[in-house]
């Protein structure tokens, strides 16, 4: 690099931009969170988002996790992308200790994949940043603050930092080489039958045996197939599915906790209370009220600023 080079002030845009976003194409930014190590303490549990992706940029720390139909290692430096529909669980254990920006996105549609989706679901759903990493995570920094403190015309601000950073993810898709080992194609396609088939009937009272039997498969071979790739039994897979839907149903509806209950495939409150205090750590009516009263109280806060 010559000493010239060094005195440059200025910078030329080489090429024409294209318009990625035109038309009806507007991606719209719902919402941020900054999760930090140890400040959650009640994990979202196996659920998936219809109508809108999510974009993780981890900032530190280390964990697998469930994402789709199977197990991903992530690190400090991974973009993860929870396309719509795709069921995940959140990196909200605390013994993980991770650090992340969650930025929430609808309307969204690229050219060749289905509407709220930056990925084929079949294909890789972390990307490491590399040298992009420093630029993403201030992108995301400024847009929580400028939220969560209300700024002025914090949403077209913040409009703006969104279509950088779904652009910056892009280039982190494009130039991520697909790396990943080989996989048994038979097994993987039998991974997804397993998980498809739960998904859809995870309020019904399902064994082992019956799954097996619907797939046409041994249920220790079944059971053996999927807990390799998702880290899960597909019993407590099945487990897991209920209580994700149970959360999502506390925190956006009024319903009964016995409602909710029966609707999600337990057979009783009790067992319900049991196993939802074991996983999430509080009873639902606590995770409830932690949830709606903590987001009413902050609102009123907001307000009176």
């Amino acid at each position: 690099m010559s000493a010239y080079h060094d005195l440059q002030v200025q910078c030329f845009v080489k090429r024409n931009p294209g318009d990625l976003f035109t038309g009806e194409n507007r991606p719209s930014l719902l919402y941020v969170s900054h999760v930090r190590p140890n400040t959650n303490q009640h994990p979202r549990i196996l659920h998936s988002h219809a109508h809108h992706l999510e974009l993780l940029l981890i900032c530190s720390g280390s964990s697998s996790f469930m994402i789709h139909n199977g197990r991903k290692e992530i690190q400090a430096g991974d973009l993860v992308i929870y396309n719509a529909g795709v069921v995940h669980d959140d990196l909200t254990d605390p013994d993980t200790n991770i650090e992340y920006y969650c930025i929430a996105v609808g309307n969204l549609q690229i050219p060749g994949l289905r509407e709220n989706a930056m990925t084929q679901d079949d294909d890789s759903c972390v990307y490491p940043t590399g040298k992009y990493f420093g630029p993403m995570q201030d992108l995301c920094s400024m847009m929580f603050q400028s939220l969560s403190e209300d700024e002025a015309d914090a949403e077209n601000f913040c409009q703006g930092l969104l279509t950088a950073l779904l652009t910056r993810s892009m280039t982190v898709i494009g130039e991520t080489e697909n790396a990943a080992p080989q996989r048994d194609e038979d097994e993987d396609h039998l991974g997804r039958r397993i998980k498809e088939y739960i998904d859809a009937h995870y309020r019904e009272a399902l064994t082992l045996q019956e799954i097996g039997t619907k797939l046409n498969v041994s249920p220790y071979y079944m059971s053996h197939v999927f807990k390799r790739a998702s880290g899960y039994s597909p019993i407590q897979y099945l487990l897991r599915r209920r209580l994700g839907k149970a959360q999502t149903l506390l925190i956006s509806t009024d319903l009964s906790i016995s409602e909710i209950a029966g609707m999600v495939g337990f057979d009783t409150q009790n067992y319900f209370n049991a196993q939802f205090t074991k996983h999430v750590g509080v009873p639902p009516k606590q995770y409830r009220e932690n949830y709606v009263v903590g987001k009413i109280e902050k609102t009123a806060q907001k307000r009176k600023k």
